[in-house]
């Protein structure tokens, strides 16, 4: 398999499809020699949502790579993971299935939220990462291929922030993201990918409106990969900052003109996806500064239902949310980090259903 490759299969089988696209891609000359070599699989489990949702990772997906590895000999395996800021791990692992996938295959999960953290140089930036990450010879990224609310796709590169502590995690966001995520990558080394592309949500990053394609991809450059789904989403690589940053710290190549596609099987008659982003609409509502993506990631679709409700209209203020608020007063805000504001929904972060609580009973009781 070629660095500018990608690999893409169809179907509805997805650990079948799983085992052919690894074999197509020839994953086993990639691999260590030793066969007790640490070898880490990084799914995106973000929240407790089932992977129809449209935000994590396909358990049967992940089987398909244990049962390859196991085939080939390798047993020193973990599953590494841990959910967003305001969401507990152990929930995902349960509702996404990981709890019964690890006893059946006889493979640690670990939670990325409970272990220890180091301090590492991510080529001029210091970074907090993972103990764990120091302790892989070889990890496979298993990212889902969505959108997302702040940096408007998700995928290889920023699947990477399940690496690092919860702590961290805020700091990035106090960062901007685009940079923070663009340096780590330098000191975690993604070895192989195999991108979700079954039904993730397009607009949000927890799911909630998925977009079905039943594909599967293999890769082997996250920039490249991250810059294709980029064009995917009908975004230019330059829409997403992180992409090209990561390009210029040489973690890999951005030039989409440049891929390869090769398709295992079947192709569908139709493969572009919908141009239309509901995210663009409803951000103009917003005033965030440096918010987590939990807190950002549950107002959206509390917009996104008040809007179908036809109460979206009625909002004449924008409303606050972000660590840039602390401290700080105003009119409405969502959040802790807005606590001083007239009317604020506490929580860190409030969830989806509370903040359409809140917002409905504001609105309508402005009416």
């Amino acid at each position: 398999m070629n660095r500018n490759e990608i690999l893409k299969i169809y179907g509805t089988n997805y650990k079948e499809m799983t085992l052919e696209l690894l074999k197509r891609a020839g994953l086993r000359d990639l691999l260590p020699d030793n066969r007790t070599s640490r070898i880490g699989i990084k799914p995106n489990l973000v929240s407790a949502s089932e992977a129809s949702f449209g935000a994590t990772t396909h358990p049967e997906i992940v089987a398909g790579i244990i049962e390859y590895l196991q085939e080939h000999g390798y047993r020193n395996l973990v599953i590494a993971e841990g959910s967003w800021v305001g969401a507990r791990t152990a929930e995902a692992i349960h509702v996404c299935g990981y709890d019964q996938l690890a006893e059946q295959y006889g493979v640690e999960f670990l939670d990325t939220q409970k272990v220890r953290s180091y301090e590492q140089d991510c080529a001029g930036m210091k970074l907090n990462l993972c103990s764990c990450v120091k302790e892989m010879d070889f990890l496979i990224n298993v990212p889902v291929l969505k959108g997302h609310c702040q940096t408007k796709i998700t995928c290889a590169l920023k699947n990477m922030k399940g690496l690092i502590p919860n702590k961290e995690k805020r700091r990035f966001h106090s960062m901007g993201l685009h940079k923070p995520i663009a340096h780590l990558n330098t000191a975690v080394h993604q070895d192989f990918i195999v991108v979700d592309h079954i039904c993730g949500d397009l607009d949000f990053e927890d799911g909630g409106n998925p977009v079905v394609r039943n594909c599967i991809m293999a890769a082997l450059d996250p920039v490249l990969v991250d810059a294709y789904v980029c064009e995917l989403l009908h975004y230019k690589v330059d829409d997403v900052p992180y992409v090209r940053l990561a390009e210029q710290l040489h973690v890999g190549s951005a030039r989409v003109e440049s891929v390869q596609i090769t398709t295992c099987g079947p192709k569908p008659e139709m493969e572009e996806l919908p141009r239309e982003h509901k995210i663009v609409e409803l951000q103009d509502a917003v005033s965030e500064v440096d918010s987590c993506s939990a807190c950002y990631g549950y107002l959206i679709p509390a917009l996104e239902m008040l809007r179908m409700e036809g109460l979206l209209n009625k909002l004449d203020e924008k409303i606050c949310i972000g660590q840039g608020y602390q401290g700080k007063t105003g009119r409405l805000g969502i959040g802790r980090c807005t606590s001083g504001f007239a009317c604020s929904l506490k929580g860190c972060p409030p969830t989806e259903n509370q903040i359409y609580e809140f917002l409905k009973s504001y609105l309508v009781n402005r009416a």
